[in-house]
């Protein structure tokens, strides 16, 4: 109730603004989804989540990535709870 006591109050930008980085999540989402139908093996995902933790911490540092740190970030996230799901198989 709050949140759209604030969105009448700033303006109908302010909902646009708060629901933008969705797509951070849902796009990394989507292709972690794709790259399971790909049989990739556990050492594979340990390989992307190292590398989407690397890019992360590359991406916070430079001036225009900054934007979308959620991407490499989100991939290690989904690529991280796959691999633990697949060692309790």
């Amino acid at each position: 109730m709050i949140l759209v006591i604030i969105i009448d109050v700033r303006d109908k930008t302010m909902l646009s603004k708060a629901l933008g980085s969705g797509w951070g999540i849902l796009l990394p989402g989507a292709i972690v989804g794709g790259l399971m139908f790909a049989d990739i093996s556990v050492n594979v995902w340990k390989l992307i989540i190292v590398s989407g933790l690397l890019l992360t911490s590359v991406m916070i540092w430079h001036k225009q990535l900054r934007h979308y740190v959620l991407l490499p970030s989100c991939v290690a996230l989904i690529g991280g709870m796959l691999v633990i799901l697949m060692s309790f198989k």
